[in-house]
């Protein structure tokens, strides 16, 4: 047989390997509404090159979906986004950025399956969006932390105030972040995983 001419599939580059020390991974979602930096932090956070599915916003949105906030975005998801994380040697998060726009939320049931926890961004602009959101976690049964994305432009409260605007019990944590910086992404997530170890520990995770 000749296979002249065919052409080589590449590997995996280094970088984007697997560690050898691995030996967990859990899978987490990052979830929001439309523009509140999901992407972003996935991006932000990645150990590896992010997969995206950003496609060009057009005029057939206009109407349909809301970017309040966000005049100047130009893209948006459409199915979702994808980057991983070393916690320790032995575990890797897989990070799973879901769209924000309400037509595309019929997406989510299969992104929430097998989630281990996740991460709910919020815009102090928009809060309402976020009982849409969280509700959808609690009906599936996904332990949540909320953090709020620090926008330059949108209002601080205090976080005991966003707490009681959110409904949210004493237990969830809250915390404010900087999508931008993988820093502060990183730290929302191990606030995450900390959260997930004590719910474990007291048998309250499924």
């Amino acid at each position: 047989m000749d296979f002249k001419g065919s052409e080589t599939i590449p590997g995996p580059r280094a970088e984007d390997q697997l560690p050898h020390t691995a030996e967990a991974a859990a899978k987490i979602v990052v979830v929001g509404g439309f523009g509140v930096g999901k992407t972003t932090m996935v991006g932000s956070v990645s150990e590896i090159k992010p997969l995206t599915t950003e496609e060009t916003m057009t005029q057939a949105g206009v109407g349909v979906d809301d970017n309040f906030g966000s005049a100047t975005k130009t893209a948006t998801t459409v199915a979702m986004d994808f980057g991983r994380i070393k916690i320790t040697d032995q575990l890797v998060l897989y990070l799973f950025g879901t769209p924000g726009q309400e037509r595309f939320w019929f997406l989510w049931n299969g992104l929430f399956e097998g989630a281990l926890g996740a991460v709910v961004l919020v815009d102090t602009r928009r809060l309402e969006v976020s009982f849409d959101v969280m509700g959808r976690l609690e009906e599936r049964g996904v332990p949540f932390v909320v953090a709020v994305n620090s926008f330059p432009d949108a209002p601080r409260y205090p976080l005991k105030e966003l707490r009681t605007a959110l409904d949210l019990s004493e237990d969830v944590p809250i915390m404010e972040c900087d999508v931008r910086r993988r820093t502060s992404s990183r730290d929302v997530l191990m606030t995450l995983m900390r959260f997930l170890h004590s719910l474990a520990m007291t048998g309250s995770l499924a």
